[in-house]
């Protein structure tokens, strides 16, 4: 009967597209596409190949970054590194390239000098583990404990711990694997342009495999929390990062639309007057577990929700909780304890860093930017961040004030478009009163944004190609605003 099944034309042409398939060279065969995202969730990309290398032995490790890197200069493709992947905008992705991701790592800590080896694919996790087992925390780690050391070195971030600058400040040496192969140290004593270039240099320079890191003592911690005017944050923000009795500090700003940005809250860490011989094991708590992953989230779209969250933390949860932890515990934050479980919605970060005279300016800007956008600000958090010195890309020449701020944005093209407006007008306003933007998240600026911001952007450019000449090590980052 027509219809009821295949006919004998149609299943000798099948049988003989069979036969030809079979005798194509592999190569030639469609193969399923390997398709790697970042936190966003709004940068799918296809890669060639995905290696992920555990990084158990530093030897076997170097020797697998080679052979990635032989494999994929012959074939003429891109290699970008990653560990957690929690860019925003492919600043860890090639397009049609080699992604390598690194996995854990030796830690090796050395108590009579205050420092520890690691590996690049540790976890900040991991290293607080370990770290805490001796009595030691990291000087200045990122912001959540599941990124990994590397990246973090990479992106040159910063934490809360006062009065550091980024992550780069408390690094000692690192060990790169170069585009040609070699392995070289580097540190201000040693190679120190390429040391400065590596530090916030997105992976273009080389694959890291190791650093040397300081670490501190471990501490309990008590905490005094300050509301105030915004308008009067900044100098006690920079009051509170010189009082040497503080080991960290971070504000935030309340962000319900009636009185957008008005209302700031200090929260300063001393150590505890009469601490136990022996401390608690650090906790997967965080600065924000104070704040629980329900109140957080109800704010999302909610003037009602805005302003319960800013209630619970600076008028019930200080009373409440008395708050003591070590040192390690308030760092030990998973990015999981506050994310959305929202598949049509996605979390997006911005961070500007600001000279501290300047931030009723960038206050100003804020408000006059983002109620009028249509994007869903969740939170700010304001750290202190000293002066960096090192790398090429530094966005604190001076001390800064970085304000860390978490939007939450629908998926749709319209969702996109206004975050893009908002994003590029508020790089405007904070460039113009010398300040700057930080790099790993959403490409949204304009090519001169970044170039006024990051004032020796044409000499890492420069410094690029010297180094990498055949430019293997490439991502989004360098495809936007670089080649």
């Amino acid at each position: 009967m027509a219809g009821t099944g295949p006919s004998r034309r149609g299943i000798l042409a099948g049988g003989g597209a069979a036969a030809a398939a079979a005798l194509l060279p592999r190569a030639a065969r469609a193969a399923p596409r390997i398709i790697l995202n970042d936190a966003s969730g709004l940068n799918p990309t296809p890669v060639t190949r995905h290696a992920v290398l555990p990084t158990g032995s530093t030897d076997a490790l170097i020797e697998a970054v080679r052979a990635e890197i032989r494999d994929a200069a012959a074939a003429g493709r891109p290699v970008a590194v990653g560990v957690a992947r929690h860019s925003m905008g492919g600043q860890s992705l090639a397009r049609d390239g080699t992604a390598v991701t690194l996995e854990g790592g030796p830690i090796e800590p050395d108590t009579a000098a205050g420092l520890f080896r690691v590996g690049a694919g540790a976890r900040w996790s991991q290293v607080i583990r370990q770290l805490d087992r001796i009595g030691y925390s990291p000087t200045v780690m990122q912001s959540n404990s599941d990124f990994g050391v590397g990246s973090t070195f990479c992106v040159n971030a910063h934490g809360w711990p006062a009065p550091h600058g980024p992550f780069g400040s408390t690094v000692r040496a690192v060990r790169l694997v170069l585009a040609d192969g070699s392995l070289v140290t580097c540190s201000r004593e040693e190679n120190a342009e390429l040391f400065g270039l590596a530090m916030g240099g997105y992976g273009l320079f080389g694959i890291v495999v190791d650093l040397v890191v300081e670490m501190v003592p471990n501490r309990l911690l008590t905490p005094t929390f300050a509301v105030m005017p915004a308008a009067d944050f900044a100098p006690a923000f920079a009051a509170a990062a010189r009082d040497p009795r503080l080991r960290m500090a971070y504000g935030r700003l309340s962000v319900a639309q009636a009185g957008f940005f008005d209302e700031a809250i200090l929260v300063t860490y001393a150590e505890a007057e009469h601490p136990p011989q022996v401390l608690p094991a650090a906790a997967a708590q965080g600065a924000f577990s104070a704040v629980s992953r329900e109140i957080y989230r109800a704010q999302v779209g909610s003037e009602f929700g805005k302003r319960a969250r800013w209630i619970a933390e600076t008028r019930l949860n200080p009373t409440l909780d008395p708050g003591l932890a070590t040192r390690n515990s308030l760092m030990n934050e998973p990015v999981a304890n506050l994310a959305s479980r929202d598949r049509s919605r996605t979390d997006i970060l911005h961070e500007y860093f600001v000279p501290p005279e300047r931030f009723d300016a960038f206050l100003a800007a804020c408000r006059e930017t983002i109620p009028r956008s249509g994007c869903d600000c969740l939170n700010v958090t304001l750290r202190y961040v000293a002066a960096d010195p090192d790398s090429a890309l530094a966005y604190a020449p001076g001390p800064r004030i970085g304000a860390v701020m978490s939007f939450s944005q629908g998926l749709t093209p319209g969702d996109e478009a206004a975050m893009m407006r908002m994003t590029e007008a508020l790089i405007e306003r904070v460039v113009a009163i010398g300040g700057a933007y930080y790099l790993p998240y959403r490409l949204h600026a304009r090519r001169d944004q970044m170039a006024r911001a990051y004032p020796k952007l044409d000499a890492f450019v420069a410094a690029k190609r010297r180094y990498d000449p055949g430019l293997l090590f490439r991502n989004a980052l360098w495809s936007t605003y670089m080649a």
